[in-house]
């Protein structure tokens, strides 16, 4: 347990130094490789750390509950967001140290270089049950029990964030309607489910009221009593002492009156929970019922998870081809052939794949195909390839030539490289999944209660708006320029 705590701390620590280099712009490329990707993740960084900074200063400024709600919101998705690239970024800087002393090894011609192709990874229809008492739901008793809860959604460097849901006794799911897609993941992918939760019910114009609770009453009930009941009511595991959350890793951030979110529940999904269905995965619930936050949860969570591999949905190899027709050996025809998928396309022209005309015939290509190359006859330069393919018990065969050794070649490297694509992505390979794309962001509605906070506020700017949430003098422009471009950017 010490060895993890100090590891714990020490990670911390690096992602604070690490953090504030990036404040003080304290770049060296001997620090970070001179590349795009890192140049990119560096400026990602920067810009959430941005955005970080104005939503404190936001959640400082916020006067009504549901602003604030927002703004917490924000802040724990900015901070994630920081976190996650922070480890990317060093990711990256192992990977290319590793690929260096790969180079420089003298075996390093007999390691097999070949890697899957990426591919599309999305999450919808989200929902998430719930267990209330008989005494609550059926008979309406009880004291009116009120969270505010929003799911992080993250795959390697990628991080989205739900809507907010207002959630009470009334309700006997959770229910998240965003669809979100991730486009860059690998077959051995990890996508994490976390969902916070925050009591909507507690004072946030003023300091911990539990904490202001318990003084009072230490005060009124004797010096003896109130210490035990202050002990009882102090900040325990299932209580973060920042804005930050319940990971112990995530960077900390200025501790700012109001509302705080905390992880009530999280989940892992990987490429073996795939199934073009709706279906139900575990959770893993944090917290207990003495929680300001907690929300009786059956410990599972419904959703559709879907794949879409770049080998089901791209050209992964394309060119002219002879494919022999029938038993006769002269019977042979120019094609230009595309692979995609489960299939390998002929079309008469190449004309023909852009103007999307259906192709003259297809050869299936599956993970029980068997492809192999072979001479024409000893003295030919080139090869054949043939495709075998089983159909209710018998075996059909397709002959293709090209016109050179080194055609012949390519064609083979990028059979094996779509077979070894299939044989990581398995079932996502066997049909075309289908991936709705995400909706838009809901525009900001007339209610000033819901929407965005950056809509809620952009009135300020006009000297006529009485009346508003926030005055003019309580947000600066520079807050509502941060706002803008977070939300122009998501």
């Amino acid at each position: 347990m010490f060895c993890r705590n100090q590891t714990a701390r020490a990670t911390v620590a690096r992602g604070s130094a690490l953090e504030m280099e990036i404040r003080r712009g304290k770049f060296r490329k001997s620090v970070f490789l001179d590349t795009s990707q890192d140049s990119n993740i560096q400026k990602k960084i920067d810009h959430e750390i941005r955005m970080r900074d104005g939503a404190c200063k936001l959640l400082a400024a916020c006067s009504q509950k549901d602003q604030a709600l927002e703004a917490a919101k924000s802040l724990q998705t900015c901070s994630t967001r920081i976190m996650a690239y922070m480890s990317e970024l060093q990711r990256m800087k192992e990977a290319q140290v590793m690929q260096k002393v790969t180079r420089r090894s003298s075996d390093a011609g007999s390691m097999d270089d070949r890697h899957p192709c990426k591919g599309k990874v999305a999450i919808s229809d989200l929902r998430i049950p719930l267990m209330w008492k008989d005494t609550e739901y059926f008979k309406n008793k009880g004291e009116l029990h009120r969270c505010a809860v929003f799911c992080l959604l993250q795959l390697g460097g990628e991080i989205f964030d739900t809507d907010m849901v207002i959630v009470d006794r009334t309700l006997t799911d959770i229910c998240f309607d965003n669809a979100i897609v991730f486009n860059e993941a690998n077959p051995g992918f990890e996508l994490r489910v976390e969902l916070y939760s925050c009591s909507s019910e507690d004072d946030y114009s003023s300091g911990s009221t539990p904490r202001k609770l318990a003084s009072k009453l230490s005060s009124s009930l004797g010096r003896s009593t109130g210490k035990k009941l202050r002990a009882a009511m102090e900040p325990s595991p299932c209580s973060p002492v920042s804005n930050g959350g319940a990971s112990p890793l995530l960077l900390p951030v200025p501790s700012v009156a109001g509302p705080k979110y905390h992880l009530l529940a999280h989940a892992t999904l990987l490429l073996s929970h795939i199934q073009d269905s709706f279906r139900t995965h575990d959770l893993t619930i944090s917290g207990s019922e003495e929680c300001s936050y907690w929300l009786p949860l059956y410990g599972s969570m419904c959703c559709r998870l879907a794949a879409q591999p770049h080998c089901m949905t791209q050209q992964m190899m394309s060119g002219c081809l002879k494919v022999k027709l029938g038993g006769d050996p002269l019977s042979w025809t120019d094609v230009y052939a595309v692979l995609k998928g489960t299939s390998l396309f002929c079309y008469h022209r190449q004309e023909d794949v852009e103007a999307n005309v259906e192709p003259a015939f297809t050869i299936s290509i599956n993970k029980e195909t068997r492809i192999r190359a072979s001479d024409k006859d000893p003295q030919s330069k080139v090869q054949n390839i043939s495709i075998s393919n089983r159909f209710g018990g018998e075996e059909v065969t397709h002959t293709l030539t090209t016109d050179s050794r080194e055609d012949t070649h390519r064609w083979m490297e990028a059979f094996w490289q779509h077979f070894y694509d299939m044989s990581q992505w398995k079932q996502c390979c066997d049909d075309l999944m289908k991936i709705e794309l995400p909706s838009p962001r809901k525009p900001a509605p007339v209610t000033p209660k819901q929407g965005s906070l950056y809509h809620e506020m952009a009135p300020l700017a006009a000297p006529s708006c009485e009346g508003l949430l926030l005055q003019d003098n309580a947000v600066s422009a520079e807050i509502r320029a941060l706002l803008s471009s977070y939300y122009n950017d998501r």
